[in-house]
């Protein structure tokens, strides 16, 4: 599995990140690997939303699960799995997280990836799933999982990045698998 970076953006203190050119038919797996997520505002989710070919919005709809586990720095308490309410959807139209609410300390940032599973294709929706540690707020790391389909069988050629709260700094570098 060869994978090829198409695009990497930079953030400082930006409200989003987008990739709007590259998601397109070469390629049927698309990998967002995103590192030192850091938001402006304590406890905000890194959350990412899509558009089908010729829309805007950033507002197409989505089913998704999760489920997170938890270890605190102090070794007091473990948790997990367990599931994260708020990055579940049902037919939402909301930007969906990938992380777990991060801390904007200087030490606490995410990092992860979101996998796209060919989201040219017009006969199937788009599958995803990402896989993503923070590190937590109280302090704890934290492994968040979630996966789901966008349900649409128009092609997906955007996708943008933000946080659930503020501003961030960070990287996101989008790739593509052959």
């Amino acid at each position: 599995m060869a994978m090829t970076l198409i695009t990497t953006n930079t953030s400082s203190n930006a409200a989003t990140s987008s990739f709007t050119t590259g998601i397109d038919d070469t390629y049927k797996l698309y990998v967002f690997k995103f590192y030192d997520i850091n938001p402006a505002t304590d406890s905000s989710s890194l959350t990412f939303q899509v558009n089908a070919d010729g829309q805007s919005g950033y507002n197409e709809t989505i089913t998704s699960t999760n489920f997170l586990v938890v270890h605190y720095e102090s070794d007091s308490s473990t948790a997990g799995p367990s599931v994260e309410a708020d990055a579940d959807q049902a037919q939402g139209t909301a930007f969906q997280p990938i992380t777990h609410q991060g801390g904007n300390a200087s030490d606490e940032s995410s990092a992860g990836e979101l996998f796209l599973f060919n989201p040219s294709n017009s006969t199937y929706i788009t599958h995803f799933y990402s896989s993503s540690v923070t590190y937590y707020v109280t302090p704890a790391p934290i492994n968040l999982y979630v996966s789901g389909y966008i349900n649409t069988t128009t092609a997906i050629d955007d996708i943008q990045f933000k946080m659930s709260s503020g501003n961030f700094d960070g990287t996101i570098k989008m790739y593509g698998v052959a």
